[in-house]
């Protein structure tokens, strides 16, 4: 292949990319409001500008494009927290931005991080989301666990529990400040934020 051949594949492949991220984002929105269960390709399209002859030419089905929408958004959403506890020097200042950092994920798109929730439940049901969430799991456990990791190395110690106990214990207390922000705790993601702060400092010897 030359040069000129493989450039031009190359510009195909992102073009085709760029479609299903476009796509995806306007999807979400639908995804969102509405949940796994009452979502098909059909609704998404009648509540966005593409066909679903469109939907359907880039994502094979619902469970394609609600994978990719969920993994693109928790990428992006594990990029803007490790971005907000990065350069910390101090294990006080980690435990903070690591509350914060989480209160600000989850207050900036709460109907989203539901979704996340919605498809991490079906795959106890359905086989065909197990690859995936299992592997977006494992990302956000890796997030929480260099978390602890810099506490620990910042506060001259060592973690006693394992990265998937550090990543329940974390999870959880997410998980429960996002029910009580849905359902309009005026105190949920205070709660969050020192819930974190206290947390951080229990997992190290």
């Amino acid at each position: 292949m030359s040069p000129s051949t493989s450039t031009r594949a190359r510009s195909g492949v992102d073009k085709v990319e760029d479609r299903r991220r476009e796509l995806a984002d306007a999807a979400l929105v639908t995804l969102a409001d509405l949940g796994y269960a009452r979502t098909s390709l059909r609704t998404i399209a009648e509540n966005t500008a593409f066909s679903h002859g469109l939907l359907h030419y880039y994502f094979a089905d619902k469970t394609e494009l609600i994978t990719y929408c969920v993994r693109r958004f928790k990428t992006t959403c594990a990029a803007q927290y490790e971005g907000l506890v990065a350069g910390e020097s101090t294990p006080d200042g980690l435990a903070t931005a690591c509350g914060d950092g989480l209160a600000a994920t989850l207050a900036d798109a709460p109907l989203l991080h539901r979704l996340w929730y919605d498809l991490r439940a079906q795959s106890m049901f359905e086989q065909a989301y197990r690859e995936d969430v299992a592997e977006i799991d494992g990302s956000l456990q890796d997030m929480m666990w260099r978390v602890v990791r810099g506490y620990a190395e910042l506060a001259g110690t060592e973690p006693t529990c394992t990265p998937s106990a550090a990543y329940a214990m974390f999870d959880g207390l997410f998980q429960q400040a996002l029910h009580r922000h849905l359902a309009g705790s005026a105190t949920a993601l205070d709660d969050l934020r020192t819930g974190c702060r206290e947390l951080l400092p229990r997992l190290v010897s």
